[in-house]
């Protein structure tokens, strides 16, 4: 029998309250949510600084010829530092394609993979081109020249400092220039497929006269 006076009575329930039971669980989902995200952070922080490390590991191939400090070893290389990004893949593809030979430079590029070599191209023309005391970028090219070195202005700019589709020539050494400007003359570089007939219609003496303007600026 229920007890005097609970006859008919329905037990009250006594449940416990839900909103400290939410507040847990809340507070746990933003835990592993704050854990979660830091792992990510912290991962990718890693991530980045390995690949930096591999692309400065690779640009020290580089500097055995082009130069620690970003002066080439001998007249015959050229400054790569603070050259422009697009050229300088665009060369390095081309090392690696096979569409342009050199004894040195095509194994190089051919060991490296096209998206490592994008970056490296990109690391080194983050540099600081290496200033010339000597040089003076607004001298005026002789005037035997003038008007031959004016067609160059359209891709590698009014101060020969490059631009996108262009390297800089300002500031290259004369014997780099000469030899570059006989080798597409010559058929020797067929990389490109502007600058064969620009060089062509050049005499040996004008290819010569520009190199010295253009390694002075």
């Amino acid at each position: 029998m229920a007890p005097r006076g609970t006859k008919g009575r329905v037990p009250k329930r006594r449940d416990k309250p839900l909103g400290k039971g939410r507040k847990s669980v809340n507070t746990y989902k933003s835990l592993i949510s704050i854990v979660f995200g830091a792992a990510l952070i912290c991962g990718w922080a890693v991530a980045s600084a390995q690949a930096a490390d591999d692309v400065a590991s690779k640009a020290e191939v580089c500097a055995a010829c082009h130069g620690q400090n970003g002066t080439p070893i001998n007249a015959m290389t050229p400054i790569i530092w603070g050259q422009q990004s697009n050229y300088l893949y665009k060369e390095l593809h081309d090392y690696h394609s096979g569409a342009r030979a050199n004894a040195t430079m095509s194994p190089v590029a051919q060991g490296i993979e096209l998206p490592d070599l994008r970056q490296l191209a990109d690391y080194i023309a983050a540099k600081s081109w290496p200033a010339d005391p000597a040089g003076n970028a607004t001298a005026a090219p002789p005037a035997d020249i003038a008007g031959k070195i004016e067609m160059c202005k359209a891709c590698h700019q009014p101060h020969f400092e490059g631009g996108a589709p262009a390297p800089r020539l300002a500031g290259l050494s004369h014997d780099y220039l000469l030899s570059a400007m006989n080798a597409f003359a010559d058929g020797q570089r067929t990389n490109n497929l502007d600058m064969p007939g620009f060089m062509k219609v050049l005499s040996e003496s004008d290819r010569d006269a520009i190199a010295k303007y253009l390694s002075g600026l």
